[in-house]
């Protein structure tokens, strides 16, 4: 049976989330941050040098970095779901998608949460906290542009890539400035909220909540 170590509030729900949409068996091992610094606890770094989430076994595989377990999940035990077909034009969309919640979405948000934990004392730099926030704003205007033109980023069909993406947009929701000024957005992301395995996933693992 696969086993998913899973952080509280971390990037480790969309497994949750990914492994209830293929209806497949799993077990939670369950890690809960440290409520000042809100890191993960040290018996995570035995699981996985770097300490994060999330990780999952699978047999004699340990597999860290979600935009990589969501490739194997879909791989391995998808058999065609979640995915579009290699030799569709969709495909290319899927694979962009599916890494830009990481490559680029995650990297301003994180950067601006890192930002804003500067010591008041000290201040983050008002010019790049501006620079941090425009790129932000662009990126969501992007991400806005694709959901008005369809219902999901790989197109017509929701994927894993949704999935992914979901993660960045609960995050700019909290801390990204993502409001109904963007109702593509919000309407897509209320659409994943509502989605079975997603409540599943938030029973399994508890709610996603991401505080500014």
């Amino acid at each position: 049976m696969i086993e998913v170590h899973h952080l509280n509030n971390s990037r480790s729900h969309r497994i949750l989330w990914l492994l209830e949409e293929l209806a497949l068996p799993y077990e939670v091992i369950a890690y809960q941050r440290d409520p000042v610094t809100m890191l993960a606890p040290p018996s995570l770094y035995k699981i996985h040098p770097l300490g994060k989430s999330p990780v999952i076994k699978d047999g004699e595989l340990v597999l860290a970095e979600s935009g990589a377990i969501v490739e194997f999940l879909v791989g391995k035990y998808g058999n065609g779901a979640l995915a579009p077909a290699t030799a569709s034009a969709a495909h290319a969309q899927y694979l962009y998608w599916l890494h830009f919640a990481e490559a680029s979405a995650m990297t301003q948000l994180i950067l601006k949460l890192y930002l804003s934990r500067v010591p008041t004392e000290t201040g983050a730099p008002a010019a790049l906290m501006a620079r941090v926030n425009a790129q932000i704003s662009t990126q969501l205007d992007y991400m806005e542009s694709v959901l008005a033109k369809q219902p999901y980023y790989a197109g017509e069909a929701f994927s894993a890539a949704d999935i992914q993406m979901s993660f960045p947009i609960i995050a700019a929701t909290a801390r990204g400035g993502l409001d109904a000024g963007r109702p593509h957005l919000m309407k897509y992301l209320a659409s994943l909220q509502a989605r079975p395995a997603f409540e599943r996933a938030n029973a399994r693992g508890g709610k996603l909540t991401l505080g500014t």
